[in-house]
């Protein structure tokens, strides 16, 4: 992990509605850490509006979708969207393929490592647990250099054969105990998680979300080649939607087969995603790169430009900390206010001192890699 600083405009050059779809997300996971939607999800607010949308911002317990469930699908995505950039610019400037080779397996293991350190921070004592998202990127990112150089022919066969092996071991896998595909803890995922860890999640995730999300941050690499091409802006653009139309019309469709469920990301979970990714993709490059509408999104560019910090500051309880500057001082001057107010204003003080820190660095050029 390095920083580097730069004394040229950070945007200058780069593709704006990729650094707007990332900071985005972040902002959204960032949000979270913050508990701007954990304090709506209180019993004062059940039945309202508020809770209602509240509530698209958690997980679905099982089989359906929620809005939430679509962030790490968009995160896992957007690495790929990068990558055809970030590794044509290292090539360009005479890096050999063995160099970023390298460069690709050091980023795959720190992100691994990443990963499993922090369920080790928040245990407090030594634990292996791969139900991270950074955990699990890291096998998708590496796979995905790995095919980058290929045809698009031979990368969209890969993904389909991921998603087709998930299926079939999900299916057919006889282990008894866990040959019940599409119910929590009894599933092929939950095997593996066995094999692997000697322990299940407490909430059904599964390890081998991995392989099939490989699909996410593959396709990613795809729309990256897209945006990166000679096409005209219109052709771009349509060339995303109509993907991303695909993939909303397969996966829906598969859903009384192959039911949707982000926590162990079943196909129909992944190909629904994965539409939904391309046309969040297509909108931000209309909106921001196409249509020039830069100003506003500001806000949302300065978490992309430091995603990494941001999201390891909020899981290693970064939060909590600035919870405890911001609280006394709400208290005091809307103690009247009740609960859940207070709670509310309080996560919104954090979330703006999140923001704050990244446009602090991002103002001074400060951007930590790896």
């Amino acid at each position: 992990m390095r920083t580097t600083q730069r004394a040229s405009t950070v945007v200058e050059g780069r593709l704006a509605s990729l650094d707007f779809f990332r900071g985005l997300t972040m902002f959204l996971l960032v949000a979270e850490g913050a508990l701007v939607y954990e304090s709506l999800l209180v019993p004062e607010l059940e039945g309202t509006w508020i809770a209602a949308v509240a509530t698209q911002f958690t997980h679905h317990p099982w089989n359906g979708l929620r809005f939430w469930d679509l962030v790490q699908p968009f995160f896992m995505f957007i690495v790929g969207v990068a990558m055809p950039f970030s590794f044509a610019r290292r090539w360009e400037r005479g890096d050999s393929y063995a160099a970023t080779l390298r460069h690709a397996v050091v980023r795959s293991l720190v992100l691994l490592g990443l990963g499993i350190g922090l369920y080790v921070v928040r245990a407090g004592h030594l634990v292996f647990e791969l139900w991270n998202v950074l955990a699990q990127l890291s096998f998708t990112y590496f796979l995905a250099f790995l095919l980058m150089r290929k045809s698009t022919r031979t990368q969209l066969l890969v993904t389909v054969g991921l998603l087709l092996l998930t299926e079939v071991l999900y299916r057919l896998w006889p282990v008894a105990g866990y040959n019940q595909p599409f119910t929590p803890d009894q599933n092929f995922g939950s095997w593996m998680d066995m094999l692997l860890m000697g322990k299940l999640s407490s909430g059904h995730w599964v390890a081998v979300n991995a392989v099939p999300t490989a699909a996410h941050t593959i396709w990613g690499v795809l729309a990256g080649y897209v945006l990166k091409s000679e096409r005209t802006s219109a052709q771009k653009i349509k060339t995303l939607l109509v993907a991303g139309l695909i993939g909303l019309v397969v996966g829906y469709g598969l859903d009384p087969v192959t039911p949707i469920i982000k926590r162990i990301c079943t196909t129909s979970f992944v190909i629904v995603t994965g539409g939904w990714c391309l046309i969040g993709l297509a909108l931000s490059y209309w909106i921001i790169d196409v249509k020039g509408w830069k100003r506003w999104a500001q806000f949302a560019i300065v978490f992309g430009m430091n995603p990494l910090f941001i999201y390891l500051f909020s899981e290693l309880r970064g939060n909590r900390w600035l919870t405890q500057i911001a609280r006394p001082f709400v208290d005091g001057v809307l103690g009247w206010g009740g609960e859940v107010l207070l709670g509310f204003v309080t996560a919104l003080v954090v979330l703006w001192m999140d923001w704050y820190i990244v446009n602090w660095l991002f103002r001074r050029r400060i951007f930590i890699r790896i």
